[in-house]
């Protein structure tokens, strides 16, 4: 074979040359390869899509239990914390209003306690956002608590609308406790 001139005068290789223009057609080549591929890839496969929400359902049905377990446990609490907030007042009735003789004393929550403002008359059961209509707090003949019953349904409280010493206990924050035992000496 024979050489062939370039540009500048010198000798071209054809070999050099064809070589050159093979390499030159693999570029070109893996570059429309590249830019098809490119094109081709503007969203998600179906499997892609299918794997989020499988992975998103997964998610959900472990969370959703979890928060209404909380929202669940977080009612229940309030309703204690208002719970105590009405044994308080009871006890700072009693001690006002009868000289601090605890013994079976039974309070009325509606017509002893809010009447006489010890609480507010708009007192609602956190759980429920309904008034309080009824409710109770019942000393033994030492004075110890027995319970204090709150309900927003109607005039009578069933036993799931009592908190005990013990339930008041249970659900108190760090700011205040609960005590069984009155000082009436």
């Amino acid at each position: 074979m024979g050489s062939l001139e370039g540009k500048a005068g010198h000798a071209v290789n054809p070999d050099a040359l064809e070589n050159d223009n093979k390499m030159n057609m693999g570029v070109i080549e893996m570059t429309a390869v590249l830019k098809r591929l490119k094109k081709d890839e503007k969203g998600f496969t179906l499997i892609e899509l299918l794997a989020v929400i499988v992975i998103l359902g997964i998610i959900a049905a472990i969370a959703i239990p979890v928060i209404s377990n909380i929202m669940n446990k977080s009612r229940e609490k309030s309703d204690i914390a208002t719970a105590q907030q009405i044994y308080d007042a009871a006890r700072m009735y009693i001690a006002t209003e009868n000289n601090g003789d605890f013994k079976s004393k039974s309070i009325n929550v509606v017509t002893e306690l809010m009447a006489k403002n010890y609480l507010d008359s708009n007192l609602t059961l956190p759980s429920t956002k309904e008034k309080i209509k009824a409710g109770e707090v019942k000393f033994d003949t030492n004075g110890n608590l027995l319970y204090v019953g709150i309900s927003a349904n109607d005039e009578t409280i069933s036993d799931d609308e009592k908190y005990t010493p013990e339930k008041l206990k249970d659900g108190k924050s760090s700011s205040g406790g609960t005590s069984n035992n009155n000082s009436n000496t």
